[in-house]
Parts: C-alpha cells; sequence; structure tokens
C-alpha cells in the first residue's frame, strides 16, 4: 500500500488551493461533500483513496488535512460548502483573535510559536491514523502573513520533529496588493530551502496567463487560478493514488528529480486542461494523445512559473500521463518517438542523467464514466522541471527585497512586532534569510557547470547524487 500523505494548508491561499483540491480528489475517488461514498454501479474501484483520506466504520472518509488560519472567513466558508461533513473539526485551527496576521510575516511566525503544542497535538494525531505515513504537503502563499509566517515555523518544526519524513510544498509566489511581499517572501525562501525536500513553485501572473489566453477564460479570478494548482496537485499524485509498479510512492518520484539536496525547486507545466476540473466555460480540447502532451509541455507559456526568459539548463525531467486505459492503450511506441524528439529540444546540465522519466498514471473511472467518448480520448500530462528556469523568479525576488531594504520601507511594523521580544532580532532575519537567497541563486547557477558535481562540498554528496550521473545514460527513459 502506498504510504499516506497529511496535507497542510496555511493562510487564505493554502486553504482556498487545499479547498480546490479536495474537491477535486473527492471526484476523482467517488467521495460526496459529506465525505460518504458515491454509489455508482458499473465502476470498479483500483484506487488507493487512503493515501490522502482516512474512514471510520460506516465508510466516511475525512481528509488527512490540517486547516490553518489567523481568520475565520476562508475556513468558515469551507466548513459551509462541506456542511461541516467532510473536515474534522479537532484538524482545524483559526486563531482566537481572529485579526489574521496583517499581511506579515513576523505576525504569522509568532502566532504560530505560541501554538506550537496545540498544532503538534494535531499533526500527532493525524500520524497515528496512519499505517505507512510518508511525508507533509504544506499549500501556502510566500507573500502574506499567515501563509508565510505560520508557514516557515511549520516547516521548522516538521524538519525537527519528523527529519526522517519527506516534506514537499506547493508554493505560491507573487500577490501585488501586498506591498512587503518581497520581505515576507525572502523569510520565507530561507526555510524553503533550509527545511524542505521539494517545492512545487507557482506564479499568480502565469496562473493568470495561462487561465486567459489557454484557456480562453475571461477576467481569470483566483478560484480560477486555484483550479489549475489542484489540477497538478492532482496529477502530481495520479500515480500514488492509482498505482502501478512504479512511482506509486512520492519517494520515488521525488528522489528521480531531485539528484542533490541543494537544487529542490521545480516547476510544473499542464496540458490539456479540459473542464472536469477549471472552468466549465474553459474551450475544450477536441483530442490529445500521449505523444501531443510530451512535446506540448515543453512550450514555455505553459509554465505555471514563467518570466519570459530563455529556456533555463534542466536538471531532470519527469512527465506523467493520464488517461483511461483505452486512451494510454498500444502507446508506447509513440510516447518513445515523442520522448527522442522532446529530448532534442531540451537542454540538460552536461552532468545530468539527461533522461526524462516518464510514468503512465489513470484516469479516474468516476471522471471516465460520466465523460463523452470524445473526452475520454483526451490524455493528459504534467511536467515537472528541476530547472534553473527558477532563477529569474529568485532574482526578481531579491532585487525588490533590496530595493525596499535600501529605503528602509515598511519596516516598523516588523521592527515593533513581538518577535523582536520572544524570538530574535528581526533584523539579523532578515539579512540570514538574504543571504541564504544569494546562495542558492549561487547554487542554481554553478549546477550549469560540467564541474558541478566536483564543486559539491562533501558533506552534503550524503544526501544522494543522481545515479550514474557522470555517465551519459540513455537520452530518455521510460517507466511504463
Amino acid at each position: 500500500m502506498p504510504g499516506e500523505i497529511i496535507t497542510l494548508q496555511a493562510g487564505q491561499c493554502g486553504n482556498q488551493v487545499g479547498q480546490q483540491f479536495w474537491s477535486q480528489l473527492c471526484g476523482e475517488h467517488g467521495i460526496e461533500k459529506d465525505g460518504m461514498p458515491v454509489k455508482v454501479e458499473g465502476i470498479e474501484r483500483n484506487d488507493q483513496p487512503g493515501v490522502f483520506f482516512r474512514t471510520n466504520s460506516s465508510g466516511r472518509y475525512t481528509p488527512r488535512a490540517i486547516l490553518i488560519d489567523l481568520e475565520p472567513r476562508v475556513i468558515n466558508s469551507i466548513k459551509a460548502e462541506t456542511n461541516d461533513g467532510l473536515f474534522d473539526p479537532k484538524d482545524i485551527y483559526v486563531s482566537s483573535e481572529g485579526g489574521g496576521a496583517a499581511n506579515r510575516w513576523a505576525e504569522g511566525y509568532v502566532n504560530a510559536m505560541r501554538n506550537k503544542e496545540e498544532i503538534l497535538d494535531m499533526i500527532n494525531r493525524e500520524i497515528d491514523s496512519c499505517d505507512n505515513f510518508e511525508g507533509f504537503q504544506l499549500l501556502h502563499s510566500v507573500a502574506g502573513g499567515t501563509g508565510s509566517g505560520f508557514g516557515s515555523f511549520l516547516l521548522e518544526e516538521l524538519s525537527d520533529n519528523y527529519s526522517k519524513k519527506l516534506v514537499q510544498t506547493y508554493s505560491v509566489f507573487g500577490a501585488s496588493e501586498v506591498v512587503v511581499q518581497p520581505y515576507n517572501t525572502v523569510l520565507t525562501l530561507k526555510r524553503l530551502v533550509e527545511h524542505s525536500d521539494a517545492n512545487i513553485i507557482v506564479d499568480n501572473n502565469s496562473l493568470t496567463t495561462i487561465a486567459s489566453k489557454n484557456l480562453q477564460v475571461l477576467s481569470p479570478s483566483y478560484n480560477d487560478t486555484n483550479k489549475l494548482i489542484s489540477t497538478v496537485m492532482s496529477a502530481c499524485t495520479n500515480t500514488l493514488r492509482f498505482p502501478s509498479y512504479s512511482y506509486n510512492s512520492l519517494t520515488s518520484i521525488l528522489s528521480t528529480l531531485i539528484p542533490t539536496p541543494d537544487l529542490h525547486f521545480l516547476i510544473p507545466s499542464y496540458t490539456p486542461f479540459t473542464s472536469d476540473f477549471v472552468n466549465a466555460a474553459a474551450k475544450e480540447i477536441r483530442g490529445s494523445t500521449a505523444y501531443d502532451v510530451i512535446l506540448e509541455v515543453l512550450d514555455k507559456k505553459l509554465r505555471m512559473c514563467s518570466y519570459n526568459e530563455p529556456n533555463g539548463v534542466n536538471i531532470s525531467v519527469f512527465d506523467i500521463l493520464m488517461g483511461t486505459e483505452k486512451s494510454m492503450a498500444s502507446q508506447s511506441e509513440s510516447i518513445q518517438k515523442a520522448l527522442i524528439k522532446a529530448r532534442e529540444r531540451i537542454q540538460f546540465a552536461p552532468w545530468s542523467s539527461s533522461a526524462i522519466h516518464v510514468a503512465v498514471g489513470s484516469k479516474s473511472p468516476f471522471i471516465a464514466k460520466g465523460d463523452t467518448r470524445e473526452t475520454n480520448d483526451i490524455v493528459s500530462g504534467l511536467m515537472l522541471a528541476n530547472s534553473t528556469s527558477i532563477l529569474p523568479i529568485l532574482r526578481q525576488v531579491a532585487n525588490q527585497y533590496d530595493q525596499l531594504m535600501h529605503r528602509n520601507a515598511f519596516l516598523n511594523n516588523y521592527l515593533n512586532s513581538d518577535y523582536d521580544t520572544e524570538v530574535g532580532d528581526i533584523m539579523d532575519e532578515f539579512n540570514d534569510s538574504r543571504e541564504v537567497l544569494e546562495n542558492q541563486i549561487a547554487e542554481y547557477q554553478l549546477s550549469e557547470s560540467i564541474n558541478y558535481l566536483n564543486e559539491v562540498d562533501e558533506e552534503d554528496e550524503e544526501g544522494g547524487k543522481v545515479e550514474g550521473a557522470d555517465q551519459q545514460e540513455a537520452d530518455v527513459e521510460m517507466n511504463l
């Protein structure tokens, strides 16, 4: 049985993304809004909902999720949508003050620190319900106060208390209405670098562009863009929830993508989005094959973290293809042909394995049953790239931070916060975080060099390198 994953949702963004994610997973696993299983004739279950849900004696499903916010509005809307029937009330934390973090990292961090024992009790209770606990996924924004500050404290505690378990994040960048977002982002990036194993990075501007241009959705809302994120999350976990003999654990996926502990920022691309999960008014796809998908996900316009920069150097690339048994039948040869073409278009780091890894997933039988014949023929796919294409966003954050700090702009609310009295000097924290970000930028720049592995410190080498990285392996690798 695949290992269980516990989801932590922090702040308004994290909980709104989580709301879409659980709605999508319920649809894929045939679960009603109140947690009860859907009764549908003629469906043979081959799924593993236990990866993300636990069940009680009556068969009711409850997400393995902890919902955290410092103001109640979003969580109250989630509870209302599910009639208080899906989530366990014991797994919901809302600050008793209810005033939020005022978009300040320090406020979120200090609140988390003060309520550490309560949060850890919630996490331990969820772990106790697991038989084969594998790791955590954190959903949050790096721009505001709760997702960044509370999320940062969570990352530190997960690293300290559950060091042998994987910690993966879905981190949302960009929120133009938050003027102090560069401060919050730099402080959070320090924790993402030092206290997590993998970070899937999405940028609000890129999501809005994809929704408007690729899906032809007029005036995309956060609800639209959050559905794009939840679709990526669903695809990332497809082979865990509909397991085959390969890539059926989070460990197997992340070990393919992350050759060294210092290079763990991942950029997702997905195609095609259909009205199954995104806006019902989105332009429907007439047909899509595995061959089409493998080549289309290379399009820069589909990157969910893109700054119109030239293609970066790829360290690793992993594709997940999803379709019905009928749509995926007899496609091995066309997949191989597409991979060979894709390999010619991708620039890999000279020390990497230069392989495109592919997993073939399954379309949910509950979704497929309601599809038309035309939609059933569609193959969708996700690409996760560990690439130096992450550098533009890291540099932009650093530049925005430096511009604010140079003018000492908006620092009063940080300097006068309880962080100074209860934790330590906030300016020391700023300086240290900025240095960590600079080192991370340098690490990705260095990874473009053929001598990268030789320059990695010996104490870091135990983190695991790409097997045979100094040998040029086959151009493509397929696991079907």
